[in-house]
């Protein structure tokens, strides 16, 4: 355990104007506060705010981050408090503590709700001070180091929580070293099997090829310094996490891969990165295919270096990376090589380079935490965040020029919403390279898109499934929502404006507003939007705004012809039910039924699973509370249940398109002779004349007759009943009937 000499020593090695007294005060506070407390393995527990320490140190970071990491635990597992710290430390340093404090006595659904709620908390703290991350991810590195005297039963959560979280954000805020260790760590526990295999076979390569490794670093050594480029050449090895990867997801064996061993060139500046790319390309064949230069297109989390392979010394494959050391301190430290904080005037800390800048992590972090907003609950914003940090990146660029990086995967609609949100909801359409394609397709590196628009277009929420980045997804559902909310609010409003006007009273949304209370709403659309679901009836509503209302039914339908399988209805928030015989006073004339499209609006309206309606029939819509609205024919029986339901009654119609081309389910009732050959020539006519047979079930058999009942589809009331017409021909059918329930 390192001990508070020592740590004074290694920050002031790096920062010699560091408060030591800040560094010496945090050192004894934290000792003493977790006092004899042990971990897992029986060491004092400070040994673990230590280690974190110990760890920020490496990354040069100031003298606050480290009094930070001393007191991370402090708050939650000690009876120090805020107000404690802030007097201590100042106001800064307990803001930093506080955000890394984990949820406490609140009760989540699941254990992804928790995990959810705490990366927004980590998240949101990472808003005001970056460093809150830059701990957290040292106290997750030292717990994932001294894993194995947790409890196994909890090893392969904590593993399975590093793995998707913890390793991933490292990577996108560029901390790649601690991304290796976190993930290294992970699958030892998650995959112990695996974890031997592959580490076996990479030691046994790596005595196979050492003297071949020292061979090509120093032959790369020699041809730059004899062009007179000051490099320092090292090796890489593959960790066993990133071989199991690979070949897990190219489906290789171990022997088939051929980037085990890597070589990285450090340079001075930027000129000789180029320099020394043509002087390995001068000397080496190149493989076509496996060039990148993310020095002029950086990565999202800020990381520059070129990329290339060639067939170098001893006519091996040899994987390069050309960078300068300041590009290799971001790409090993990401956000932290950043950090560096130095003391302004005024003696606050000052970021060099503060949250919310144009470096791509910072970018990154911003749109992420902007998640927050859109997310309804924990299990939602974890979705959309693993969405993004496991997925590599493609990079396009609008018609203007201007760079889009998306997921590996992403759509044109992930390319809109990251233009803006607006473009998004708007999209109709796109181009991509000048070619018109569907909006569903695939981005590459490189493609321009161009994304058309319309005005008053609502994005389909079937985008949902297809979009890949967690800003569209997010947004999809928001716009989504927002118009069945918008349908509920117009159909509610056209209820109440016929009510109103039955019981002889004006309706606006003012004096709605008055009633909200009563009706436990908080919003005039939110009391629509009630009463367009059903959830709340006309009466409530003029009950919450009128006191002294009193509610008169007045049945409005009268001398309707009663036929069998048919009945009267009473009308519905003073809308009229047109009925087939009906006779029509000056007053029916003027009542106009709601219109509802068929299948096709946003609103959710589905047929009666037993009632079979088809275009041509009369028919009437159910208000059914969460569900939407059910269609049933005017002369379904089962109507008769919701005879008392005045309010849930609704006149629709059909608004089919001439060139629909949607069937719809029609049942028959078929009695006819028991004799071979019955059914194939029933089923025969009903294909000749455009039918399409669902199901078939035989319902009674006796030596004469046989009775069937036939499900099919039909386009329309017309159709079906040719349908009924060519059947009764038939010399062997008997009878034949349309079956409504």
């Amino acid at each position: 355990m390192m001990r508070q000499y020592e740590l004074v020593e290694k920050v002031t090695g790096y920062k010699p104007d560091a408060d030591e007294n800040l560094l010496n005060k945090a050192y004894v506070y934290a000792m003493q506060k977790h006092g004899s407390q042990t971990r897992a393995n029986g060491d004092p527990y400070f040994s673990h705010p230590l280690e974190v320490a110990a760890i920020l140190t490496d990354m040069k970071l100031d003298e606050s981050t480290i009094v930070v990491a001393l007191l991370h635990d402090t708050i939650e597992d000690t009876d120090a408090t805020r107000t404690e710290i802030d007097d201590l430390f100042g106001e800064d340093i307990g803001t930093l503590v506080e955000g890394l404090t984990k949820l406490k006595k609140i009760d989540l659904v699941t254990k992804e709700a928790r995990q959810g709620e705490n990366l927004r908390r980590l998240l949101l703290a990472v808003v005001d001070d970056v460093r809150v991350l830059l701990v957290k991810l040292a106290d997750r590195l030292h717990n994932m180091r001294t894993l194995n005297f947790v409890p196994e039963n909890k090893r392969g959560r904590i593993s399975q929580e590093t793995m998707d979280i913890y390793a991933p954000l490292a990577g996108r805020i560029g901390m790649q070293d601690i991304r290796d260790e976190l993930e290294h760590l992970a699958f030892m526990h998650l995959n112990p099997s695996g974890f031997k295999t592959i580490s076996a076979h990479l030691e046994e390569l790596h005595n196979k090829n050492n003297d071949l490794i020292v061979a090509i670093r120093l032959e790369l050594k020699s041809k730059l310094t004899d062009h007179h480029i000051d490099a320092i050449v090292s090796s890489r090895e593959k960790r066993p996490y990133s071989v199991f990867r690979k070949m897990e997801r190219r489906a290789l064996s171990f022997e088939q891969l051929s980037d085990i061993f890597g070589f990285r060139i450090n340079v001075g500046t930027t000129d000789e990165c180029y320099r020394a790319l043509g002087i390995v390309h001068t000397s080496w064949s190149t493989v076509p295919g496996r060039f990148k230069d993310y020095i002029s297109t950086p990565k999202q989390n800020d990381y520059r270096s070129i990329h290339t392979t060639i067939v170098g010394p001893s006519n091996q494959r040899v994987e390069l990376q050309i960078r300068t050391h300041e590009m290799n301190a971001i790409a090993e430290h990401g956000i932290a090589a950043h950090a560096l904080y130095k003391e302004a005037a005024n003696g606050e800390a000052d970021p060099a380079l503060k949250f919310g800048s144009d470096g791509g992590a910072y970018v990154w972090l911003q749109q992420t935490i902007a998640l927050l907003a859109e997310s309804e609950n924990p299990d939602e914003f974890l979705e959309h965040t693993k969405l993004e940090l496991f997925l590599d990146q493609v990079f396009c660029f609008t018609p203007k020029g201007r760079l889009i990086a998306l997921p590996r995967g992403a759509t044109p609609i992930d390319f809109a919403y990251a233009v803006h949100t607006k473009i998004g909801d708007r999209c109709v359409g796109c181009k991509v390279n000048g070619r018109i394609m569907p909006v569903v397709t695939e981005l590459h590196n490189g493609d321009e898109v161009e994304i058309i628009v319309a005005e008053g277009q609502t994005p389909p929420a079937a985008w949902e499934s297809v979009a890949v980045t967690g800003k569209a997804r997010a947004a999809i559902r928001r716009a989504t929502k927002k118009a069945v909310q918008d349908q509920y609010c117009g159909l509610g409003k056209t209820i109440l404006e016929r009510a109103f006007k039955r019981s002889g009273k004006e309706f606006s949304e003012t004096l709605l507003e008055s009633g909200l209370r009563r009706l436990a709403r908080n919003s005039v659309d939110e009391a629509l939007a009630a009463v367009g679901r059903g959830e709340v009836t006309t009466s409530d509503v003029l009950k919450s705004v009128f006191p002294d209302y009193k509610e008169e039914r007045i049945t409005r339908i009268d001398e309707v012809p009663v036929k069998e399988g048919w009945f009267g209805m009473k009308g519905a928030a003073g809308i009229i039910f047109k009925i087939p015989g009906l006779k029509k006073s000056a007053a029916r004339k003027a009542a106009m039924p709601i219109p509802i499209k068929g299948q096709s609006g946003d609103l959710p309206v589905r047929f009666a699973p037993e009632s079979g309606a088809v275009p041509g029939d009369r028919i009437v819509g159910i208000i059914t509370p969460g569900k939407g609205i059910t269609i049933y024919p005017i002369q379904s029986r089962a109507l008769q249940k919701f005879e008392e339901s005045n309010d849930n009654w609704l006149d629709v119609r059909w608004d089919i398109d001439e060139n629909n081309n949607e069937r719809f389910p029609a049942r028959l009732l078929v009695s006819a002779i028991n004799e071979p050959g019955t059914l194939a020539r029933i089923a025969e006519l009903i294909a000749t004349n455009d039918g399409n047979i669902h199901s078939l079930q035989m319902i009674s058999t006796a030596a004469d007759f046989t009775k069937m009942q036939i499900d099919l589809e039909v386009w329309n009331l017309k159709h079906l009943n040719r349908l009924i017409r060519e059947i009764r021909r038939l010399r062997i059918v008997s009878r034949v009937e349309r079956s409504i329930e």
